[in-house]
């Protein structure tokens, strides 16, 4: 290898997994409910890896690993992954890494790595997908862009998949605004695709951030793209969908959003168009209907940290002081915390009967003072 350092990066130990054959998602939830961490598997004995059913090929190449084999066909792939991302700039974002999303991490088989080209940092940020048809109408094509341009303007990062469309105007939109943007998409990073969002791509990378879990090399597929959907859902809050024919994989997006317990919006369309039936679906089955970017802030019902927010938009700052809340409401943010906290245990913490502690909840929202998050509420004053 040009960089030999590479084999020893922490990353390189999820990119391991990511190749062990055999190594599915039923086996690593297996491993995972007896291991501390999934790497652990890394550093155990033959008779262990056995005992935890690793299949013998994924045992073979982690004895390759321990012993540095490099001959190991597993380790050769480590190896020619490792030089290609070094020669294209690639990063590797593994799940232990200070950038990787916890509520990407969280989610039903959550990819063990990301490549990654740009600010990782971005991965960090409160993220809003905005997604929809490749066949979209000109007045879908100017919402797409729109909404993301005044979304990044409000603090949220702007996710879509790079396709043709919808995806790839809510990427300009945000550019174009003067904000980042994050793509997720369907093949290595050496392989943008599609071939006519190439430049889009380049100023995503300048500007924003584009990973895949898939390593380079990799050629778009179509088996890819419902796995890389799950990606751009995991990333966000919500996902919003501006226009989607009743087979889209939009809607594919918005049913694993709804399973990863993110919220859905849908922009309505005539009732004569075939690309807006998806988004008519979506509303009849309980989506919310969006006509402003208000409409979907509203729904979230949060502030946005103020580590999330682009320089120059800082958003709204807390009251400095709580004198102007009742008794009520000083006592739920004085049990708060900077760590997520359920109701039931905020209802044990102050005493106070559900309805009371989610109006005083919701009032300490709207003052800015603390913030919805997976797993409760959190302190953001």
């Amino acid at each position: 290898m040009s960089d030999p350092t590479l084999l020893t990066s922490p990353d390189v130990r999820w990119l391991l997994l990511s190749l062990l054959p055999g190594f599915g998602l039923r086996v690593r939830e297996r491993v995972s409910a007896n291991t501390d961490a999934l790497t652990d598997i890394l550093g155990m004995s033959p008779a262990s890896l056995q005992a935890l059913t690793v299949p013998k090929a994924a045992r073979e190449a982690v004895l390759a690993w321990q012993a540095g084999d490099s001959a190991h066909p597993v380790m050769a792939r480590v190896t020619a992954i490792l030089e290609s991302c070094n020669h294209h700039g690639i990063a590797l974002v593994g799940q232990d890494h200070h950038h990787f999303p916890e509520a990407l991490r969280q989610i039903h088989g959550a990819p063990l790595l990301l490549y990654a080209l740009g600010d990782t940092a971005l991965l960090g940020r409160d993220q809003i997908a905005i997604v929809g048809s490749r066949n979209a109408t000109r007045a879908g094509l100017d919402h797409a862009r729109r909404f993301a341009a005044v979304l990044g303007e409000r603090g949220l990062l702007v996710t879509s998949g790079l396709a043709l469309g919808i995806d790839g105007a809510a990427h300009a939109g945000a550019l174009d605004g003067g904000f980042a943007t994050l793509a997720v998409i369907g093949c290595g990073l050496d392989r943008i695709y599609p071939a006519q969002h190439r430049k889009l791509a380049h100023r995503v990378i300048e500007h924003g951030l584009i990973v895949s879990e898939y390593p380079p090399g990799t050629q778009a597929r179509a088996a890819h793209f419902p796995q890389r959907n799950r990606i751009i859902s995991g990333l966000a809050r919500g996902v919003l969908v501006v226009e989607a024919g009743l087979k889209s994989g939009s809607l594919i997006t918005a049913r694993l959003a709804l399973e990863q317990g993110r919220e859905v919006f849908a922009i309505p369309g005539s009732v004569h168009s075939p690309v807006a039936r998806g988004c008519h679906q979506l509303i009849r089955q309980g989506a919310c209907l969006v006509e402003t970017v208000d409409d979907v802030l509203e729904e979230l019902g949060t502030w946005w940290s103020l580590a999330s927010q682009p320089d120059g938009h800082q958003g709204r700052q807390p009251p400095a002081q709580l004198e102007h809340l009742d008794s009520r409401e000083i006592a739920v943010f004085e049990a708060l915390g900077y760590d997520p906290q359920s109701t039931d245990a905020l209802g044990q913490a102050t005493g106070l009967p559900a309805d009371q502690l989610m109006q005083s909840l919701l009032l300490l929202e709207l003052e800015g003072l603390v913030s919805t998050v997976p797993g409760g509420y959190l302190k953001i004053a």
